[in-house]
């Protein structure tokens, strides 16, 4: 009994945020999208501090700038979380859809250096190439649009800079509208206003590997009905990443020019006929068991920190910064 409650109570203080790994770059204070225009403005008249530059971020810095041409569609694996941080929400995505990916964005090259437009939970964003890859946790791919399209390239960048001026929202219903857009729906909407459709919609409930995670859909559905305004449901039709057979990496308007990186090799050479099984939910559900467990064993540490800490630094009184030292009488 006392096992499972501490499992009960490394559940309640669970702390991991759903936010992209970027999102923690934002100050203190700041409300609104930290990669919208306003942050922009502030970055650029001294209002926020210039973004800190790693040994990683100048390598990806390079290599965008040495490979990346305006209007190349950018792909990578992310880690979008859902239920407080739980739930692995672009793992799953990539693994129901049989894809390397989660995301996609577009490029521009502004300056200069290669930025991308995309949309995430506060809404369409412009990112720096080296500040994007730093929500990359997985394979990276590039497509480029084939030389008798490429005409197009300034009209589809100019469909993301309108919803990134307009900050246009997240869309959390993956509904077909414009009033809101997802990453896959900002990437294909922008090259169909210029008469481009890279890639049909796919029913969510024909996703080629959907059949592996019964359980993770039916309780992806009802939790969305608990949230959400229109719950999502199994026959609405999304755009996804895709794999060599579907969805916008396979777009014929497209060239590959990387990637995926790491290799991904798609085992599923055709979306299978019948058959349910519970390997994925068997493999989400180890997921979120994993993250559980890191809250138990960091349980103690954390308690020490927020909670006794502050209390011993009262007690001890002013005098205490800096470690608790007090000064000699």
């Amino acid at each position: 009994m006392l096992y499972f409650i501490c499992w009960m109570v490394a559940l309640a203080s669970y702390e991991q945020s759903a936010a992209e790994p970027t999102d923690w770059m934002e100050p203190p204070g700041w409300t609104g999208n930290f990669w919208g225009p306003a942050a922009t403005l502030a970055r650029t008249d001294g209002r926020l501090p210039p973004l800190p530059t790693t040994p990683a971020m100048a390598h990806w810095r390079d290599w965008g700038q040495g490979v990346l041409r305006e209007g190349d569609v950018v792909f990578r694996m992310g880690d979008a979380r859902a239920l407080r941080g739980l739930f692995p929400l672009s793992r799953f995505i990539a693994k129901a859809t049989n894809s390397a990916f989660s995301h996609t964005g577009i490029v521009a090259i502004e300056d200069g250096s290669p930025v991308v437009y995309d949309s995430s939970s506060a809404g369409v964003q412009r990112q720096s190439f080296e500040v994007w890859m730093l929500d990359c946790f997985g394979s990276l791919g590039v497509r480029r649009l084939r030389p008798e399209h490429r005409r197009h390239i300034p009209g589809v960048l100019a469909y993301c800079r309108w919803a990134f001026e307009s900050q246009v929202p997240f869309d959390f219903e993956f509904r077909m509208d414009d009033a809101s857009l997802y990453c896959l729906e900002l990437t294909e909407k922008a090259f169909r206003s210029q008469g481009l459709a890279l890639s049909e919609a796919v029913r969510i409930g024909d996703w080629e590997n959907l059949a592996d995670f019964p359980l993770t859909a039916l309780c992806f559905v009802r939790f969305s009905g608990l949230i959400l305004d229109r719950p999502i449901s199994l026959d609405q039709p999304v755009y996804v990443p895709g794999n060599e057979r579907e969805g916008v990496w396979a777009s014929p308007l497209l060239e590959q020019v990387f990637g995926p990186e790491p290799r991904c090799e798609w085992t599923t050479p055709a979306p299978r006929a019948g058959g349910v099984s519970f390997r994925g939910d068997v493999e989400m559900l180890g997921l979120v068991f994993g993250e559980l467990r890191r809250s138990y064993a960091e349980l103690p540490a954390r308690w020490s920190s927020e909670r006794l800490a502050p209390r011993v630094l009262a007690i001890l009184g002013p005098n205490s910064e800096g470690g608790g030292r007090r000064e000699p009488r």
